[in-house]
């Protein structure tokens, strides 16, 4: 088994110099982070205001209809010293599904069902709408909030939290987010450590995926969470979901020609 180290101290530090590094080459100095109160956006919002003032640091809580713990966003906001806003999407969520109903009635040549996997969809891919067009008005740029756990087993959307101009967190499994978290007291550090769920279907990560994240850390990291089974159907997610980790494929018709000539 593979030997592991992780000092999160500088690991963290690393990131804010890297923050700022970026920030300085491509000349920004906003950014504008969607803030759900769970431990990614809360640890990536902290880092950005150590790397840039926090009056640089722009959240956006972005509800879909009603949000039970948005309580938690409003504590991070607060605790980080960031101005925010509240976008509500749940219009523009409702207003998209009764456009689909009526192309249905209409004479069009197919129609689109409802699907609840598509539907959930939806909002996050609204929720990134909503946040370029903040960050393009503020003349900021969009911090991504993925980790590498998430990335690994496909647990994102595409063109949703997917989309975005830098990410802090991309490196770091979810149980490295965390212990970088807890090295900053600017955090509740309930909120760093807080259960984390997607805020549309009512459950867990970890209930949705049936997949714990200490064993995604642990096949990443070590090589093997001690469970063949389990390493393959993390495997299997981390074959079929790398599309969600490239640019679109492009097809070379000239490569293509050049090769069968």
């Amino acid at each position: 088994m593979k030997e592991y180290t992780f000092d999160a101290v500088k690991v963290r530090d690393a990131l804010i110099s890297e923050i700022r590094r970026f920030s300085e080459r491509l000349g920004f100095k906003k950014v504008v982070i969607g803030i759900s109160g769970g431990k990614d956006s809360t640890v990536t919002a902290a880092l950005c205001a150590r790397a840039l003032g926090k009056e640089n640091v722009y959240g956006v809580m972005i509800p879909d209809g009603t949000q039970k713990d948005i309580g938690d966003s409003k504590r991070v906001v607060e605790a980080l010293g960031i101005p925010y806003k509240t976008v509500n999407i749940g219009r523009m969520h409702s207003a998209l599904l009764g456009a689909v109903e009526e192309s249905n009635a209409s004479a069009d040549e197919f129609r689109v069902d409802y699907n609840k996997t598509s539907d959930i969809n939806v909002a996050p891919r609204l929720r990134m709408t909503t946040l370029r067009y903040v960050a393009q008005a503020l003349g900021a740029f969009l911090a991504g909030t993925g980790n590498l756990s998430e990335a690994t087993v496909g647990y994102c959307t595409k063109d949703g939290d997917t989309s975005c101009d830098f990410a802090a967190l991309i490196n770091l499994t979810s149980v490295e987010v965390v212990k970088v978290g807890l090295t900053m007291e600017e955090l509740p550090p309930e909120l760093v450590e807080k259960t984390p769920a997607d805020g549309l279907t009512g459950k867990s990560d970890e209930d949705n995926l049936g997949l714990r994240y200490a064993d995604i850390h642990a096949y990443l990291r070590l090589g093997s969470c001690g469970n063949a089974e389990t390493d393959e159907r993390i495997r299997k997610k981390e074959k079929a979901n790398m599309h969600k980790r490239r640019m679109p494929l492009s097809l070379d018709p000239f490569r293509f020609m050049e090769e069968n000539a």
